[in-house]
């Protein structure tokens, strides 16, 4: 019976973390289209002209969502951390579906002219407003649900489900690139995963509905006011922007290697939209297996080791491989180079989320991680794309990019020293 009834529970659980990462998967589904098909998206919906200007404004459009973020991680963080993790969660899904629908279905510039990427701004806009929480929403969900000793481990789902989308949509991209010409993918077919993101849209609130509050949640006998939280944030302001610095080396990797990928495949090293989408569906599925590993990795030997190893690996390796890479430009050695950054930031990030949910205060845990979060995705993280385009510009080196990575693993070795010396040694740090 006892053992029945732990294979219920742990049945249980996987349903629990299955239903409230969902969110997370249209979110990164969503962000890695728009990245991957960013060519396409510059041609359809700005002026033509310039193509590596149109590229820029493109991903200009991207980034603006990012500047959403920390507005929505403020305000919809304070949202959850009053009415509770299920409501907000169900606001979150519904902001970003929103977003994402007006996306799908806005007309070009050759139809409506610049009401096209005035749209298409404001879809991105939605989405970044939604993401600022969803991220901290489902992190903090499931560091409540989890068992005693496996924090890590759990909350390493919130980005594994990330992963899952990038390899479905990299598998979608994969399918339209054989079957439909270049042509035809450039005029309609980069739309078609759009809708099915849309499509997708009426399963995930089912599936979400039935998530049940976090025991931690209700036991608390009073939830913070709006005004309360924003008090809270601004006394504990030099770990949030701490929490933003460790954040970086997370947001930062993860953009370059994912949706930056495609791009600097396709246009910087003249490989074919199939090798970037194989790279691409290779790196998402690397980084599945390192996230819940290396969570559960820190629930034995602590975040504080994970978190400086791994930042100043990248701090030392992120310019030497990419130069290496242009220098010997192939197929294999794109897929060797990424398979690497990859490993260094699936391993930070498995310790890293969870430490971000163990040093803001409690009773401001949604709003605090959200805010911390965004933060580094609207500055540094969420521009990777554009600031990856500019430097090689501006350069005219190609590796250029690795600059930018070896500065966040600068920021996360930094952050996490200083957090750790401040708050001192927890069992887990």
């Amino acid at each position: 019976m006892t053992a029945i009834s732990a294979d219920g529970a742990s049945r249980s659980k996987l349903a629990t973390v299955l239903r409230v990462t969902s969110g997370n998967f249209l979110e990164m589904f969503d962000f890695f289209l728009f990245g991957f098909y960013a060519t396409y998206i510059s041609k359809a919906f700005f002026p033509p002209g310039n193509e590596v200007a149109s590229l820029l404004l493109t991903f200009m459009t991207f980034g603006a969502g990012f500047l959403m973020r920390p507005l929505g991680g403020i305000l919809l963080g304070a949202y959850v951390d009053r009415v509770g993790r299920r409501r907000g969660l169900l606001t979150t899904l519904s902001i970003m579906a929103m977003g994402t629908i007006l996306i799908a279905f806005v007309p070009g510039y050759a139809t409506i002219g610049l009401l096209a990427p005035l749209l298409v701004l404001i879809g991105r806009l939605l989405q970044g407003f939604s993401a600022g929480v969803e991220l901290g929403g489902v992190s903090v969900y499931l560091s409540e649900m989890a068992t005693p000793g496996n924090k890590g481990f759990y909350v390493a789902w919130q980005s594994g489900s990330q992963q899952v989308a990038i390899m479905v949509a990299a598998i979608i991209g994969y399918g339209l690139n054989k079957s439909l010409a270049p042509a035809e993918v450039s005029d309609w077919g980069w739309r078609v995963p759009f809708f099915i993101g849309c499509l997708i849209v009426p399963f995930l609130f089912y599936i979400r509905q039935s998530l049940a509050e976090t025991e931690e949640f209700l036991q608390r006998k009073r939830h913070p006011s709006l005004g309360e939280v924003f008090r809270t944030l601004a006394q504990n302001w030099v770990i949030v922007g701490l929490g933003m610095l460790l954040v970086v080396m997370t947001t930062v990797p993860f953009y370059a290697i994912t949706v930056y990928t495609p791009t600097f495949g396709k246009s910087v090293l003249k490989l074919t939209d199939v090798d970037s989408l194989i790279v691409t569906f290779c790196v998402a599925l690397s980084n599945f297996f390192w996230l819940p590993v290396m969570g559960a990795v820190s629930d034995r030997v602590g975040r504080r080791p994970i978190l400086l190893i791994f930042s100043l690996l990248m701090l030392v390796t992120g310019y030497p491989v990419l130069a290496w890479l242009v220098a010997h430009i192939t197929f294999t050695n794109m897929l060797i180079v990424l398979l690497w950054l990859s490993f260094l930031y699936g391993s930070y990030n498995g310790a890293m989320v969870v430490a971000l949910t163990e040093i803001v205060p409690p009773e401001v845990r949604t709003a605090g991680f959200s805010l911390a979060y965004s933060l580094a995705t609207a500055v540094f993280g969420g521009f990777t794309p554009l600031i990856s385009t500019w430097l090689i510009d501006t350069t005219g080196n190609r590796a250029s990019p690795g600059y930018w990575l070896a500065f966040a693993g600068l920021c996360g070795a930094f952050a996490a020293f200083t957090i750790y010396r401040r708050v001192g040694t927890h069992p887990k740090s």
